[in-house]
Formats: structure tokens, sequence, C-alpha cells
């Protein structure tokens, strides 16, 4: 590398990590910038929670399974990348909730929970008459007037009531982050409803305005084909490996990791970084992209960051089962299935993955995906393979008839992985990037503990990151 040029470490190399070094090379190479970039990842392979297992014919995934198709960053990183060819849609079909052991189809015209047609809601039994009357409040309700962030469940309870909360929005919001609707953020999780309120009052009416009218989608027998997310054809970690054989030549440390950082003596100073395997790098810039805790570790010396100690985390585990086609009888028609809260059930979730993915799995087998785990209830994690397996097809030949043992499992654990965006988690960052700008002005902050834990959003915090770094040194 030339001694001359500038040099940028990038920590960390999962999707934020991934998306940040492509495009400052990218950016190098288009505008010609004397720079340097380096991405070091503690572990020895690149992806972080995008893993992709392919095994007897089939696509598994570990970690996230799709992204959304309206938010645009995966979508122009794979353009970029030369594998949007590789894009598939899910297939769509009905979704339920299970209460009371009956799996309910979430009602037409529910944008996250919230109704839009007041046909699809009266029918459903998902709620009760008392449960729907109170909902029907929202239209007479006058806005919060609550200034700064709030929960959730406190935001969705005040303007439907508990039941629907419970029944539909919780289990639809929450598995997102896997945590607790009464703790979570509004403001760092679905901001548009707090302005929705603001701007119409209503939530009803104000997403019945606001949200786009969309035309089935439809093959050349009328069914409805296609959905609303977005995966590859050979799973998920077909970004990850076209990114690292599109990174430059040696700039990638694998199984390295950052003990610490010294800071600069003055502003004409570079940052040190020091590496456990002895090295120490002098760089023009960091973006650190490991989680919150790796990163409260790392400036503890200099009692910064300490606030991000606050955001917690907790653990879920994934299971997918393979079946022959024959061992599993499913009489309803759709994709999977979220589990209310107040069920007595130990999963979260369930994906059949065979219908909704199809590329997933090959002809003559079932592919189901469960969920485990979510905040205030993780032992289940820390089971063993065996008895969260038992667990699960316990749970799931209550509510569908599977005749037979699963060809394979697949058993994931994400122990204390999932940040909780919870009330006041914006003004947290605003706080810890404000004291980092003061000391270590060199050092961006990006990933899934700031900003969004979805695969664009990461992306999207690495595109800010790469930006802020070059306008500050060229």
């Amino acid at each position: 590398m030339n001694e001359q040029n500038k040099k940028v470490v990038i920590v960390g190399g999962g999707i934020t990590g991934l998306s940040a070094a492509f495009y400052m090379q990218k950016e190098a190479r288009e505008k010609g910038l004397p720079l340097d970039v380096i991405l070091v990842e503690a572990a020895n392979r690149l992806g972080g929670k995008i893993q992709t297992v392919r095994r007897d014919g089939f696509v598994i995934e570990r970690g996230p399974d799709s992204f959304l198709i309206r938010k645009k960053s995966v979508g122009v990183l794979a353009e970029d990348l030369g594998i949007k060819g590789e894009l598939v849609k899910n297939a769509t079909g009905q979704a339920y909730v299970l209460v009371n052991d009956e799996l309910h189809p979430i009602p037409g015209g529910s944008i996250m929970g919230i109704p839009t047609e007041v046909g699809p809601f009266l029918k459903t039994r998902l709620f009760t008459m008392a449960g729907k009357i109170r909902a029907a409040g929202d239209f007479i309700l006058p806005r919060s007037g609550i200034e700064g962030d709030q929960s959730l469940g406190k935001f969705f309870r005040r303007r439907f009531g508990s039941e629907i909360v419970e029944n539909l929005i919780e289990p639809l919001l929450s598995g997102v982050y896997a945590g607790d609707i009464d703790h979570m953020s509004l403001e760092s999780t679905f901001p548009q409803f707090y302005e929705v309120e603001k701007k119409h009052r209503s939530l009803i009416l104000g997403m019945k305005k606001t949200t786009p009218k969309q035309l089935p989608q439809k093959n050349s027998h009328g069914a409805k084909k296609e959905g609303v997310f977005h995966s590859f054809r050979n799973g998920l970690e077909t970004l990850v490996e076209a990114i690292e054989q599109q990174l430059e030549p040696g700039s990638v440390m694998k199984g390295i990791r950052i003990e610490g950082i010294e800071e600069p003596k003055t502003s004409e100073d570079k940052t040190v970084l020091q590496l456990n395997d002895g090295q120490k790098i002098e760089v023009d810039a960091v973006i650190l992209t490991t989680g919150h805790e790796v990163a409260s570790r790392l400036f503890a010396p200099y009692d910064l960051l300490q606030g991000l100690k606050e955001i917690r985390t907790t653990s879920v585990a994934t299971i997918a089962l393979a079946f022959p086609e024959e061992s599993v009888v499913q009489d309803k028609e759709g994709t999977g299935f979220l589990v209310s809260r107040s069920s007595d059930y130990s999963i979260t979730a369930c994906t059949w993955t065979h219908r909704k993915w199809p590329t997933t799995t090959p002809d003559g087998k079932i592919l189901l995906r469960a969920f485990v785990g979510r905040a205030g209830d993780e032992a289940i994690v820390d089971l063993s393979d065996r008895e969260i397996e038992k667990i699960v097809l316990a749970d799931l030949s209550k509510i569908i008839e599977i005749k037979g043992k699963p060809d394979f499992t697949i058993i994931t654990r994400w122990k204390e992985d999932r940040p909780q965006y919870r009330v006041g988690h914006k003004k947290r960052i605003e706080a810890a990037r404000a004291e980092l700008k003061v000391k270590f002005p060199q050092i961006k902050l990006a990933g899934a503990s700031y900003d969004g834990v979805g695969l664009p959003d990461c992306i999207d915090q690495g595109r800010v990151a790469v930006k802020e770094v070059l306008e500050e040194l060229f």
C-alpha cells in the first residue's frame, strides 16, 4: 500500500462493514482518490448474521432471510455488484396469527396491524366484539399530545386498546426486533406512525390515506404470484460472497480483532489501532461497525460511549426442519404464522419456507423455519439442540399434522445478539456520537445497534459513514 495514501480501517465484516468497504473502494477507484481501505473482521468469515446453509438441495438461512423491496439499498447494491439477476421475490399467501390454539388469518387491509378496511376487521374472529369496539375508538380519540419518545405499546394501546395490540400489532411489530413492545422506542423503530397520528389524528384514516393502493400482481392463471420481499436464489450469502470477491486483493483481514484505540495527541496526529496479533496501525479514519458492546469496551479507558451499555440485547434461536412431503399435512394455505404473546407456546413464529420461498426447497420436500426466544423469555435458547427440537416439534404438532421425524434440523442460536431499541434510544446514540466527535472525530459508528437492524438500514448506515469520512478526508 502507498504510504502517502490516506488509510481508512473498517472494523467489522457484517453487512454494514462490507457495504462500507465496497462503496469506499468504489469511490476511490472512480474518483482516483489516494486511499487505502482495510476491512478487519474478528471472525474467520465475513457476513455477520447473514449465513446460508446449502444442503441436499435446500437453501436455509440461519439469520435474516429477506428484505423489503421498497427499501432500495440492497437492490442498488446487488445491481452495483452485478448480481441483480439473482434476486427472487417471495410467493404471496395468507399469513396467520396463533391465538387460543387457533390460526386466524391476518385481516385483509392490515398495515403492520393497523386496519384500513372495515369489512375484514369486522368479520375476523381474531378479536372479540368488545375489542373491535374499543379499536374503533381510534376514529374519535384526539392526538396523544405527547412530545418526545414513547413506547410502541403505550402509543398503540391508547389508540386501539390492549386486545388489538396483543393479538395482532405486537406479534407483527415486535418480531423485527425480538423486543418487548411496551419498552420499544416509537421514535427509533416506527416513527411513521407518530407522524400519521400527528397529521391525520386517526391512525386508521391516516394509514388509509397515505398508503398507495397496489393492484395484486398475477400470473397467467390469475393467481397472486409475487410479494414485497426479496432474497437471492441461492440465499442471502450470495450478497456477502459477491462483495468479498470484488473487494481489493489484500484489503481484508480475517481473524483479527481490535484490542485498543490510542487517542491522538493533537489534531494532526493519526489514530492508532492495536490489534490482537500485536500489530499497530496508524489510520486517518475508522468506521466502527461492531455491536455497541464492543464499542463501549474499546472506549472504556477514555470513559466514552458508556451510555451504550444501556442498550439491552436479547437471545433468539431459529430452527429449520426439513421433511419429506408426505410427513407434514397442512390443511391451511399460506406462508406461515405469528404467535400471540398471550398464547401458551414456546415458538414465536413459523415460516412455511417451502411455500414462501419455493426456490429454497427441492421437489417432494417440506421446509419449516420456527423461532424461539423473545425479550423476557430467553431461557429456551440455552437448551440443547435435542431439547429445542423436541419443544418445537411439540408446538408445531398442535397446529399442523406431523407424521414422522424431520430428515434433519439446523438450529442456530443468536446469544445476546438482538439490540433493543428501547425508549430514549435515539438520544443515547446521538450522545455517543457527540462524545466521539470531541475526542475521536476520525471514528464513525454504524451498524445494527444504532440506526436500524434491517439489511437495507445497515447498508444505508455504511454508505452514510463512507460519505462522511470522504468529505472529511478530501
